[in-house]
């Protein structure tokens, strides 16, 4: 079983191989876009049967031993981050379909190694790989948001490249200096080498601040909103749910392992949790776009997975997990809602296409669930990730972080009420514009993944299963450790 998992990011890697020559038959691209993201769902679904009972699968390519070989290892944390990315991927790739975005040249096979550089990142079990793995992704994104762009868009993704390119820069400098201080990359070899006091720990720092800024946290976070408002809606909608993510599990993969979860971290994460809560709640306050705001609460959003690993503990890193894993979620649904309307009505202020509750009533249906959820509203998923979060919080005697947790989470239900009042609420007035195409298929996309943030708050017994598994072997690492060393 352990030999396909190379195909997890060798499948879109081929699929994306073929649709170049292919890329001008739309509907053959299209079709390997989705077998692409099926794949992933699918490799993350046998992943999760196979290690169901807590085990690590790995495989080591080259027919060398550890830790010289490229060993992938898949365990329960990153069998649910592929099975998330790949309904992502999915989802946004049919809502480009409808809007006619993945006309743009090499749209579906830039999204297909976007895939496979996702997929590689979750199962690659060294630091170096990592770093290539994610620079896969991003070669693949820059793309994606440059491609086909208007004046206004390039700008904004000349933004995006900058800054990813020198925390791409950042990143392999920190792996370097660790592989100079601890004589490997690999995971196994490093377990535990930053909780020490050397130049070891100074690298392994610098990488989990150079993951940070990969991840928009406070305060590298401008990039994110200045240039995720400005990109293509489809596009916007899934880097929301990968890119980004991809950091934040490194950094947890990284404070596990690496760092061993060392108390001389745990208050700069906390600190940079709290602002990053703060900063991007109030950065969305005077927004007058959709998407705009939902840039900025993305940044907050992560200050709270950023907040369970600076607690730790295997209760705090459930919850973060679990947290992630909707999040993806319900953050991919509101950036599909607020691109279905720019596309319907033809722009995303405020106030210039209200009454969307009476006009569209499904896409209207699909925007509230999803924004309660972001908000935390019982009984969906946001709900039961941010009450795990805070739960852990005063579980650990961080009653400011907790406290912090709580009144973010009523700003961001304040902020999602100016975007209905704004949008949705009021009497129906036609907006500047709209788009030919049937407003089912725009609609569809936003609905399915606001859909999946009900079932998983109402079925979160299953889900929470699952994180607290994986959040048990990141408090402990010990298996994954043994597996990966062989």
């Amino acid at each position: 079983m352990s030999r396909l998992l190379p195909l997890v990011f060798a499948v879109p890697l081929v699929l994306a191989a073929v649709g170049v020559p292919l890329r001008r038959s739309i509907g053959s691209s299209r079709a390997l876009v989705l077998a692409g993201a099926l794949w992933l769902v699918g490799a993350g679904g046998w992943l999760l049967w196979a290690t169901r009972d807590g085990g690590v699968v790995v495989a080591r390519m080259g027919g060398w031993p550890p830790p010289v070989a490229i060993t992938l290892a898949g365990d329960t944390f990153a069998s649910l981050m592929l099975c998330v990315s790949g309904f992502v991927v999915g989802a946004t790739a049919v809502f480009a379909f409808a809007r006619g975005e993945d006309r743009r040249p090499f749209f579906h096979p830039a999204a297909l190694v976007l895939t496979a550089g996702v997929g590689g990142a979750y199962l690659t079990a060294d630091l170096f790989n990592l770093f290539v793995f994610v620079e896969v992704g991003l070669a693949a994104s820059y793309v994606l948001v440059v491609s086909g762009a208007g004046r206004e868009e390039a700008r904004a993704g000349v933004v995006y490249v900058v800054a990813n390119l020198l925390a791409s820069t950042a990143l392999l400098a920190a792996i370097a200096l660790l592989y100079g201080a601890a004589g490997s990359v690999n995971l196994a070899q490093l377990a535990g080498v930053g909780s020490d006091r050397g130049t070891a720990a100074v690298a392994g720092v610098m990488v989990m601040a150079a993951l940070g800024i990969k991840a928009s946290v406070v305060p590298a976070h401008g990039w994110l909103p200045r240039s995720y408002p400005l990109a293509g809606p489809a596009v916007t909608a899934m880097l929301s749910g990968l890119l980004t993510k991809v950091g934040v599990y490194a950094a947890y993969r990284v404070g596990s392992v690496v760092l061993g979860g060392s108390s001389g971290i745990r208050i700069p994460l906390l600190v940079v949790a709290g602002a990053t809560m703060v900063i991007g709640v109030l950065g969305a306050v005077g927004r007058n776009s959709m998407r705009e705001i939902l840039s900025f609460h993305m940044v907050s959003q992560i200050g709270y997975l950023v907040m369970a690993l600076g607690i730790s503990g295997a209760t705090a890193l459930s919850a973060g997990v679990f947290f992630m894993v909707q999040y993806i979620v319900v953050k991919a649904s509101l950036f599909l809602v607020a691109g279905a309307v720019e596309s319907l009505e033809g722009t995303g202020e405020l106030g210039r296409t209200p009454g969307l509750a009476r006009r569209r009533p499904v896409l209207s249906t699909a925007f509230a669930i999803a924004a309660l959820s972001l908000a935390g509203v019982p009984p969906l998923s946001g709900f039961v990730g941010k009450l795990g979060l805070v739960r852990a919080a005063f579980d650990a005697r961080e009653y400011l972080m907790g406290g912090v947790a709580v009144v973010v989470s009523f700003l961001t239900l304040a902020s999602m009420v100016k975007i209905w009042n704004g949008s949705f609420g009021g009497r129906a007035v036609r907006g500047p514009r709209g788009r030919q195409t049937p407003a089912r298929l725009l609609v569809a996309p936003g609905l399915l993944t606001a859909s999946l943030s009900v079932v998983l708050g109402l079925g979160a017994e299953t889900l929470w299963a699952l994180a607290e598994r994986a959040g048990a072997a990141l408090a402990d690492p010990g298996a994954y450790v043994r597996a990966v060393s062989g």
